[in-house]
């Protein structure tokens, strides 16, 4: 056997790919997307980068609330994955580590198992969590750590997981339904009522989210400065749509900065983005403002840590890493640390760890595991596969 692998961290928006030793994983949209501008074509995850036009994008996705339903999509993006389009995969000689959510129903465990090996011929699978690859890598950097608790905040949900030497301790395992899907879509509805009509543009506003959005440290506070004038008014932001001929991707302007261009391209739309760049991000630590009734982040940080085995608490307090894309927003870091340390007991030091990239966090703890030296036990190979059938994939720890 070869020791180099094929990672595919299959996430519900994005799958980041790759082979060990690889420095950094190719990040490649998880779904298939029409333009208005093109009708005939469907564009298959980055391909989108040859649309001239992304006004209106209709998005087919294979996940739907997390989990892998549309398997006709999933397929066609696999596809395009293991193509030498993308990143090529020799499936005869690699093992593959793919990823699954948690508490994923056998039936789709079942529909996987049977593709990888069948379809593609896959020699030897893993098949994971990418919790258990960040808890990897995160042990990885830290080896004298007894136990972490990962905090996975994606597109379809926010799941608080613990581990206790090295493994996940399925009764603290919690979920808050908010990731960033709902963001997306709340913002487009804020927008929507107080500016402009964007229902339909889902990729721009998604862009705009990623751009302008950042973690209120002080939420009273911020308020305040929002309802100001400019200047006083440090945080308002105007938004320069892209309209896809000299503007490909929104420009962020100061006031002063949009007065000037105005008058040199008055076609320009403008979004104005205030207090929008805080109170949608908040939804993660408060979703009963949108209607959504459960806990935020911070209080099922809490809730998960008691779940846990006495001993183990002030080690999981001290040990709180946060991957997934919503761990991009500036200042969730500082944010967290202040929320739970407010709400954990006196006796525990708090220390949360945001990677610096959340996204790959757990990409490359799959790479590092696939240089590990009992790799090889991990995996089911496709002997064994034949043999027993799916019954053979009761190893894996998911």
């Amino acid at each position: 056997m070869t020791t180099k692998s094929y990672i595919l961290d299959n996430g519900a928006y994005t799958a980041k790919v790759g082979h060990t030793d690889d420095e950094a994983p190719k990040i490649i949209p998880n779904y298939i997307m029409k333009a208005k501008s093109e009708r005939r074509r469907t564009f298959i995850g980055d391909q989108l980068s040859e649309c001239r036009d992304k006004s209106g994008l209709y998005f087919m996705l294979g996940f739907q609330k997390g989990y892998l339903l549309n398997w006709d999509i999933q397929k066609t993006v696999w596809d395009y994955i293991f193509s030498k389009d993308c990143c090529k995969a020799n499936f005869l000689e690699m093992p593959l580590i793919v990823t699954e959510p948690y508490f994923n129903f056998s039936s789709i465990q079942e529909g996987m198992t049977e593709m990888f090996f069948e379809e593609y011929e896959f020699q030897a699978l893993l098949r994971t969590n990418a919790g258990n690859l960040s808890c990897y890598h995160y042990h990885h950097n830290k080896p004298s750590t007894k136990c972490c608790l990962v905090v996975e905040t994606g597109y379809s949900f926010t799941h608080i997981v613990p581990y206790i030497l090295k493994k996940k301790f399925k009764p603290g395992i919690l979920r808050v339904n908010v990731g960033g899907k709902i963001l997306t879509n709340h913002l487009k509805e804020v927008i929507s009522y107080r500016q402009l009509h964007v229902m339909e543009e889902t990729y721009v506003m998604n862009q705009c989210k990623e751009d302008l959005c950042f973690m209120s440290t002080d939420f009273d506070r911020d308020l305040k400065i929002a309802k100001m004038k400019w200047p006083k008014n440090t945080i308002v932001r105007d938004y320069i749509l892209p309209d896809y001929t000299t503007v490909n991707r929104g420009l962020i302007r100061t006031l002063d900065e949009t007065s000037v261009s105005r008058t040199v391209d008055k076609d320009q739309q403008v979004l104005r983005m205030n207090n929008e760049r805080f109170t949608i991000p908040e939804i993660l630590f408060h979703p009963n403002d949108i209607g959504i009734p459960q806990m935020g982040i911070s209080e099922a940080i809490v809730l998960s840590i008691n779940l846990c085995p006495e001993e183990t608490r002030s080690h999981l307090y001290n040990n709180i890493i946060v991957t997934g894309g919503n761990g991009c927003f500036p200042g969730f870091e500082e944010r967290l640390t202040k929320e739970v340390r407010a709400l954990a007991p006196d006796e525990f030091d708090v220390s949360v760890t945001v990677p610096e990239n959340p996204i790959t966090y757990a990409w490359h703890g799959g790479n590092l595991l696939s240089k590990d030296p009992d790799f090889f036990s991990l995996v089911l190979t496709k002997e064994e596969y034949d043999e027993e059938g799916f019954s053979a994939c009761h190893r894996f720890d998911v």
